[in-house]
């Protein structure tokens, strides 16, 4: 059986309030082959902003990069 990846809308206000950093923040950003939080990258510490997959709030999953469409289309 096929898996279909799930769409991630950019644009969408929604989307964005639904899929946060692993640590919370809805500053993400998409790159290549991973994520990047615009929050993280400001925390002084050992915080890593980057990383591979996003939390769902809604659903409490975390879904990786590769199992994400990401959509540009208003």
């Amino acid at each position: 059986m096929a898996s279909t990846k799930r769409e991630i809308r950019l644009a969408d206000r929604t989307d964005r309030w639904r899929y946060v950093c692993p640590r919370g923040h809805r500053s993400w950003e998409p790159t290549n082959a991973h994520f990047w939080c615009q929050q993280c990258a400001r925390t002084w510490g050992d915080v890593d902003p980057e990383f591979d997959a996003l939390h769902d709030r809604k659903t409490g999953e975390r879904i990786a990069r590769s199992e994400l469409t990401l959509s540009t289309a208003e």
